[in-house]
Order: C-alpha cells, then sequence, then structure tokens
C-alpha cells in the first residue's frame, strides 16, 4: 500500500529541565524557531518547517510521539481509515490544537510505538545559506528514527506491506532471523530503524549534518562548554549505510545522532544490503567497541490514548551484544 508518506517529520520529547536542555541542543547547532515558559521548538538551518523537535517540559523525560509527515489531508484520511479498518484506534489533534501543525492524528503501532502522523506544518526562513547563523554541528534537517522493538519482523512486515516503506539495510542473526532492518519513504538508507531489544523505546532521533567536518566541529563546541561527558559512542563510520556518525545524550538522556554519508535508494531495483549479526565491519567500519549504555539504554515512550508510558517487554529474539563488540 501506499499512502504517500513523505518522510520522517519530527519527535516530541519531555524533558525536565527546559533551559538545560535549550542551551544543550543551541550549542549542538540546532535553531531555535519559539520558545517559551513550556516548550522550545527547534530545527536545522535547512529545513523550512517550523519545527523538527518539539522539547516540552514536563516531571519524566519520555517520548510523546514520532511523527511522519505525508503529502495531503487527502493522504491523511485515507491512512486514518485504513487504521480504523484494521482496528487500530485513532486519536485526531485537530488543526490550532498543537502550534505551528495542522490536522494530525496519532495511534499506537503494532509494537506499542506512539506514532503521529500530519500533512501541514507552518513555513519559515530556510537559513541554509545564513552562514553567519552556522554553530555547533551545524545541523542541517531530521532524517530518521531508531526504535527498539520486541519483534522485529512484525514492524519490518507491517511497515512495507501496510504502510508502504522499503528495506535498504537488514541484519539477521545465525538462524537467519531480522535482528533488525533500516525502512525508508524518502530516497536514503532510513526514516526508521527498528532492532531487536526492550521495547518500545526510541533508540534515537538522527539528524543530518552538511559534512563530516560539521561533526568534529560539534565536539570541539560541546567539549569547550562542558558538554564532552554527553558524547556517548563516535566519531566513527557504520558499515552499516555507510555514515559517518557521532551519538550524543541530551541533559535527560535522550540519545541524539549526528549523522552524514548515507546513499540513494532511490531506484527500484535497489536490493537490500544484507549483513551478519557478528559482522566485525557492521556497526563500526573502524572495528572500535561501542558502549554497554549504547545497546542497553533507551528512552520510553508513552500511550497515545493514555498518556501513561507503555509498558516494555523482553525481546522475541535472544538479546545479545554482538561478538565482535570486545
Amino acid at each position: 500500500m501506499n499512502f504517500n508518506i513523505i518522510r520522517c517529520g519530527r519527535a516530541v520529547l519531555h524533558v525536565t529541565d527546559l533551559e538545560r536542555s535549550k542551551a544543550f541542543y543551541e550549542a549542538l547547532g540546532f535553531v531555535i524557531t519559539e520558545s517559551d515558559s513550556d516548550c522550545v521548538y527547534l530545527r536545522g538551518l535547512e529545513e523550512h518547517n517550523h519545527h523538527s523537535l518539539l522539547l516540552k517540559e514536563k516531571d519524566e523525560p519520555v517520548v510523546e510521539a514520532i511523527s511522519y509527515k505525508v503529502y495531503s489531508d487527502e493522504d491523511l484520511d485515507q491512512l486514518a481509515g485504513h487504521f480504523e479498518s484494521e482496528g487500530t484506534k485513532v486519536k485526531w489533534l485537530e488543526k490550532g490544537s498543537q502550534h505551528a501543525l495542522g490536522r494530525a492524528f496519532r495511534i499506537q503501532d503494532p509494537q506499542g510505538l506512539p506514532v503521529e502522523f500530519y500533512a501541514e506544518m507552518d513555513s519559515v526562513d530556510r537559513l541554509l545559506q545564513r552562514y553567519d547563523l552556522y554553530r555547533g554541528a551545524k545541523v542541517q534537517r531530521i532524517d530518521h528514527f531508531n526504535c527498539a522493538v520486541k519483534d522485529v519482523q512484525q514492524s519490518y512486515d507491517y511497515y512495507i506491506n501496510e504502510l508502504g516503506f522499503a528495506c535498504s539495510e537488514y541484519t539477521v542473526d545465525d538462524k537467519d532471523n531480522i535482528w533488525a532492518a533500516w525502512l525508508h519513504r524518502k530516497p536514503s538508507v532510513h526514516d526508521v530503524a527498528f532492532m531487536n531489544s526492550d521495547g518500545p523505546r526510541l533508540h534515537h532521533i538522527g539528524f543530518w549534518l552538511k559534512d563530516p567536518m560539521s561533526l568534529i566541529d560539534g565536539c570541539d563546541v560541546l567539549a569547550s562548554m562542558g558538554y564532552a561527558k554527553n558524547i556517548e559512542r563516535g566519531p566513527g563510520r557504520h558499515g552499516l549505510s555507510n555514515a559517518f556518525f557521532l551519538y550524543l545524550r541530551d541533559p535527560d538522556g535522550h540519545r541524539i545522532e549526528l549523522y552524514n554519508g548515507d546513499y540513494l535508494t532511490s531506484d527500484p531495483d535497489f536490493k537490500p544490503v544484507k549483513w551478519d549479526l557478528n559482522d566485525p565491519l557492521r556497526q563500526t567500519f573502524w572495528g572500535h567497541e561501542a558502549p554497554d549504555s549504547w545497546f542497553d539504554e533507551a528512552s520510553i515512550v508513552l500511550d497515545v490514548h493514555t498518556g501513561e508510558p507503555v509498558e516494555t517487554g523482553e525481546p522475541k529474539l535472544k538479546k545479545t551484544k554482538p561478538q565482535f563488540m570486545i
């Protein structure tokens, strides 16, 4: 099926100290579109929509929603109708109920992730050539979500067969079970990845940089401002996706990936790349070790209907740290 889902669009995170989080993301190189005492709306320099990251000050640091942009309101209605026809409860948020956003709806996907769809967001000035405003890692745009789920195969089947996503790369265990999968709507490696772990949780949000040097600049700026401890993993290059990466933890522990260097996946005859879980080139092409926190820790997600944290569960496949990690 194809409901004209364009790309990943935004994430809504709860943070416990808005000013502290605002300072961190500004140092990282995000643009602050708007802020008040309750919320901060952030975007990348090349983004023409109002925001791609919304921070809300709350008591607990959790994930309220991960969002995808669709082509039109008609597509939004068709997609909502599809979910309702299969028995999925849809929560509509009418235009005006969320700042800068048009009509939207939210569902809990089959693995329990809080997913939002929208077609319209306020436009703002693109700052791509406002080089005088570049700072930190010079964040350009949102790129993807990475989600920890209990059953990767179910997410793989659902997003491809029901929502029209395509697979770029995937990882299998020693029994050829899908252990992780990278799925896309835009013609790059992914808009969302699913990996085998306690779930549902959000592992990270990936943001695109213009070049690898921007990532290094970001490290230097963060370290000079006292944020060196927030750097969790990298810099490095993934074998999977070929991306140059850096993983950071924000002041509440939400994980952000700075990302550059994947490839085009638009051709209809593109063949997904298969990786073995214990291939030493898969996660880190240069071979250096990932910390245990990268495998074990992720952000709790909320139920879109009750607002309560979704209970996590053990994954269907064996939860294991790849053997090549010493």
